[in-house]
């Protein structure tokens, strides 16, 4: 049985992880975390989807964590950040699916992986991850006879952009082509821009209702148009590959690894 800490319990995603765990047979909640101030402090954890847990929710992330084997972690950076600290303390692996790290974070996330297992991805769909793959083929057979273009839309609540899975896009595709998106990236188009620079790789952000996720990568060349699309309609998405991730990172050395590793395509 894995010992399953979550983080953010009573946020969208943490709640789908509780049920999510729930589901299985071979994992277990075994805390709960929420930030100081939240209501659900010291409630039973299954109060947020109607059971009851016996798993009371606590904001303290070192007793909390003490025991478990893996925290799941979809909050903010600064949270993550600091979770990332107590469990290199107490030596639990972490699985880390919240975006918008600055070059700053992720580089304490790889300082953090020589004394611990972490899987760090911007998105823990299946589906997602199987794109990356397709990406990466798509890229080096088409070349740099094709345009591309990274179309991407969330809902209203999302605070960055782009996302984090429509820059890990651009990220595969630019190290196809032996590129570096942080110099062929282009965020929005205004105005007189001028013809397009062939060796850019454009991104559009969209933010509306309740869209869960949505990416599009298109490859538009002369004649045809090539466009690899995934559309998440639930959380749980995510969270079935959180638990996959979790599974994989059982008995894991320190390290660190992605959906990647996680699911064997590499």
């Amino acid at each position: 049985m894995i010992n399953v800490a979550i983080a953010g319990i009573s946020g969208r995603m943490g709640r789908t992880l509780l049920e999510a765990v729930l589901a299985t047979d071979d994992l277990r909640v075994h805390s709960a975390l929420d930030r100081a101030g939240s209501a659900t402090l010291e409630t039973d954890a299954g109060n947020l989807v109607g059971v009851t847990l016996g798993v009371k929710v606590k904001s303290d992330v070192a007793a909390a964590i003490a025991g478990a084997d893996v925290l799941i972690d979809f909050t903010r950076p600064e949270a993550t950040l600091h979770h990332l600290q107590v469990c290199v303390e107490k030596k639990v692996g972490l699985i880390i699916g919240t975006t918008g790290f600055d070059a700053t974070g992720k580089a304490l996330i790889e300082q953090a992986a020589k004394s611990i297992p972490i899987v760090f991805a911007p998105n823990m769909s299946v589906g997602v991850n199987l794109a990356l793959k397709l990406l990466d083929m798509a890229a080096r057979v088409l070349d740099e006879d094709f345009d591309i273009e990274i179309v991407e839309a969330h809902h209203r609540h999302k605070v960055d952009a782009p996302s984090g899975t429509a820059l890990r896009m651009g990220e595969v595709i630019a190290s196809a082509l032996g590129r570096d998106l942080k110099t062929c990236a282009v965020y929005g188009r205004e105005g007189v821009t001028g013809e397009r620079d062939a060796r850019t790789i454009g991104f559009s952000t969209l933010r509306g209702g309740d869209i869960v996720g949505d990416h599009t990568v298109m490859f538009a060349g002369i004649g045809e148009r090539l466009e690899i699309t995934h559309k998440a309609s639930s959380r749980m998405t995510f969270a079935l590959g959180a638990l996959r991730a979790s599974r994989f990172l059982a008995g894991k050395p320190a390290g660190l690894f992605d959906m990647q590793d996680v699911l064997g395509l590499k």
